[in-house]
């Protein structure tokens, strides 16, 4: 989620929500770094250049509307015993405190990584790819899952399918040889072996290759080469990144995180170790019952948002009955040509997720641009 944190403190002033409680006016704060909110799903499209950013972006100041607070500002420290977020021009004292500052993809690890390619998880990475593949007479393409964990599972997956359908348009499939590399044994592991096979089978009936337990040990991007651990090199002449991704430093230095190196949380609250502390979206690690953590994807911090915002305004107003977070989730697979899948399940089922897989269709396809529209339209 783009908030990077927020807070709510009923320390009179500000915007009134939901009335009072102990004579007190209430006030929701949103400390941002960013002036604007984007779709980022949309980063897909806008690859191919069928999204602006425009479209896909909105003025946070619009929460303004909705009595929303917001602060755009660099958080710099978080105090999770007070429950205080110092930022570079002041500190802010919360009653409740909602950490939300997601997962950073980072360049730093593998050598050459960050001077190679494009950052399909970036904005301004996602534009260049876009320019790059407008300008791209043919070659080999290469999309590059960099380390794990990374967020929103099925993206590399569509990016190349959609890839392969961008080059197939324009004439000039026959000689752009794409191929995906991964250090996971299967697409989206987490959903289980069904699940990832079907989504292998669609990779690869569109031609694309199809490169598992591939970790990245370095890129020469003079040579325009990727060096894995397994001793395999591959050339590229058009690389798609997809980048490792790390819990933001200022979380971790706040004494957040546990072994995993994420923050953990009841599954069911998101309520940290810290009193009226919470935290959702992809800063958080929830392990599942197969063994594995909760995947970083957006369906999971839209939940997580909706269960704990009820929670705390039944906790303040007295009114109302607790949620709890179920596990489930779902996403569209872009194949191409019109054309997507739809997964969807409980991923808090035992003794291993209960996944499905929709047929593809246009039906999913368009479902998603749904999405997308009612998505800005309801929240800005």
């Amino acid at each position: 989620m783009d908030a990077r944190l927020r807070d709510l403190r009923g320390r009179g002033g500000a915007a009134s929500l939901g009335g009072t409680a102990n004579g007190r006016r209430h006030r929701i704060i949103v400390i941002e770094r960013s002036p604007r909110h984007v779709f980022t799903p949309s980063f897909l499209w806008m690859m191919l250049g069928w999204r602006e950013p425009q479209a896909i972006s909105r003025d946070l100041a619009r929460l303004g509307r909705k009595g929303i607070e917001v602060v755009q500002e660099e958080i710099r420290e978080i105090d999770p015993v007070r429950r205080r977020v110092r930022t570079e021009r002041q500190e802010i004292a919360a009653d409740h405190l909602v950490v939300s500052l997601g997962a950073e993809g980072w360049l730093g690890g593998p050598p050459g990584l960050a001077e190679a390619g494009h950052n399909l998880y970036d904005l301004g990475g996602t534009l260049r790819l876009r320019d790059a593949l407008s300008e791209f007479r043919g070659g080999r393409v290469a999309v590059l899952i960099a380390g794990l964990p990374f967020k929103c599972p099925a993206a590399p997956y569509e990016a190349a399918m959609l890839l392969e359908a961008s080059l197939r348009r324009r004439g000039l499939r026959e000689r752009s040889p794409v191929d995906l590399y991964t250090p996971e044994t299967l697409p989206m592991p987490v959903a289980g072996k069904a699940l990832g096979e079907a989504l292998k089978g669609m990779v690869e009936d569109k031609g694309v290759g199809f490169h598992p337990q591939h970790k990245l040990a370095s890129v020469d991007p003079a040579r325009r080469e990727l060096a894995f651990e397994n001793g395999v090199k591959a050339g590229y002449d058009l690389l798609v990144v997809i980048p490792p991704h790390r819990c933001p430093p200022v979380v971790k230095e706040a004494g957040l995180t546990g072994e995993t190196g994420w923050v953990p949380v009841d599954r069911a609250s998101l309520a940290t170790s810290h009193e009226r502390v919470f935290a959702i979206g992809d800063v958080t690690a929830i392990k599942l019952p197969v063994g594995l953590m909760l995947p970083k994807a957006g369906v999971f911090a839209h939940a997580e948002a909706e269960v704990v915002a009820h929670n705390l305004a039944a906790e303040i107003t007295g009114r109302g009955v607790p949620r709890h977070f179920d596990g489930f989730g779902s996403c569209f697979v872009e194949m191409g040509d019109g054309v997507a899948a739809y997964a969807k399940g409980n991923f808090y089922a035992e003794p291993a997720p209960a996944m499905t897989l929709r047929s593809p269709s246009r039906v999913w396809h368009w479902s998603k641009i749904y999405v997308e529209k009612s998505w800005l339209r309801r929240w800005f």
